[in-house]
């Protein structure tokens, strides 16, 4: 539709937006006084499509509300409307696109909102900007009908900004995502590697710590450095304890043991390679550093601002700038997840510290290699 605007809400809008408000839905209406307290408010966002008439009057065809959480990179669509007569003309999109410029212009990286489960018109257009469905409230509306929650990265990068690039692979079983991880790493720096699951099965044999606190072992650090030194990469490692990985999670005592032996045996086996450790903490500014020296960087984080689990995860480092850190997850859920969405995920730094210790003991490690 030409002639169309779109601007930040004003308190001379007020009227127009109840207005158009009755006009769109039947049910949970913003009052004026609502509209007033989003204006003013300074964690929300209100935009207003603007039309200009043939007499030259201005009317406002839509808005678009989103509220930017505290103390989070989280932003939420609470509302978006479309006066009827003007729906399937792309304005829903346009606001939708400018509410996200918005929002990651104040720091947000994520946007999600909720959406009636039965209207999928709603969820088609979503769908098509790019947000994916992670989870549903019942009885939500005033209609007591059902409501999906979706969620989509808007703080998004172009490959070509990454020094280099990284492949994304996903892991094939639950417990390797330290080879996937690896893996991406390896091929980042030698083209000629592939990554596929005989070798994610190979490397996940070399470095699983045989336990953890439930099913298969995940892989201890010094395992993957080995790894990687078998494979013609120079690697080091950075742990912030000396002591047995893991194992403060893990009840039986013949399990611990055997996890101890694991964790003494690459302590050995990384001397016997030249393979160095550094017993201190992995900062942001040694990951910036191996970054700029060519190094591919694999850091252990705690799953739990992700997915809500207290699981320990590799991801691959692709990128940093002055606000975040990008990473490949090689873990995907592909009911609600296309592999875009694993790439080059943002991580606020302010965030990064956090989610990168594991465990009681606040574990914290990285694994940097280099090409020989």
């Amino acid at each position: 539709m030409d002639n169309i605007s779109i601007r930040e809400a004003g308190l001379d809008d007020l009227s127009a937006l109840a207005q158009l408000e009755q006009e769109c839905f039947q049910s949970d209406h913003l009052s004026k006084r609502s509209f007033r307290r989003h204006i003013l408010a300074a964690h929300s966002d209100l935009l207003v499509a603007e039309k200009k008439c043939d007499a030259g009057s201005l009317q406002i065809l839509g808005y678009g509300l989103s509220l930017r959480q505290k103390g989070t990179r989280l932003a939420r669509l609470y509302s978006l409307a479309v006066h009827p007569d003007a729906r399937g003309s792309g304005i829903a999109k346009n606001l939708l696109n400018s509410l996200e410029k918005t929002v990651v212009q104040n720091g947000r990286l994520y946007m999600r909102l909720e959406v009636a489960k039965n209207n999928r018109a709603a969820i088609r257009l979503y769908e098509l900007c790019g947000y994916r469905i992670f989870g549903e409230y019942s009885d939500y509306y005033e209609d007591h009908s059902d409501a999906l929650r979706m969620q989509k990265t808007i703080r998004k990068v172009e490959p070509s900004y990454f020094n280099r690039f990284t492949p994304w692979y996903q892991q094939t079983t639950e417990f390797t995502c330290g080879p996937a991880a690896l893996m991406m790493a390896m091929t980042s720096l030698n083209e000629s590697l592939r990554c596929e699951q005989e070798l994610e099965l190979d490397i996940w044999r070399e470095a699983t710590t045989i336990f953890m606190t439930s099913g298969h072992g995940g892989c201890h650090p010094l395992g993957l450095a080995l790894a990687a030194a078998r494979r013609s990469f120079d690697s080091c490692v950075w742990l912030n304890t000396d002591q047995p990985l893991f194992i403060d999670g893990v009840r039986a005592e013949n399990k611990k043991k055997v996890m101890t032996v694991v964790h003494n045996q690459f302590v050995e086996q990384c001397a016997l390679n030249d393979i160095a450790i550094a017993y201190q903490d992995v900062t942001q500014y040694q990951v910036e550093s191996w970054l700029s020296q060519g190094y591919a960087v694999l850091m252990l984080i705690s799953t739990f601002r992700l997915d809500g689990k207290k699981a320990p995860h590799w991801v691959v480092i692709t990128g940093m700038d002055a606000m975040c850190l990008y990473v490949h997850d090689p873990d995907l859920d592909e009911k609600r997840q296309l592999a875009l969405d694993a790439q080059h995920i943002p991580i606020a730094r302010e965030d990064f510290d956090r989610m990168s210790t594991f465990g009681s003991s606040r574990l914290r490690t990285a694994v940097a290699i280099k090409a020989r």
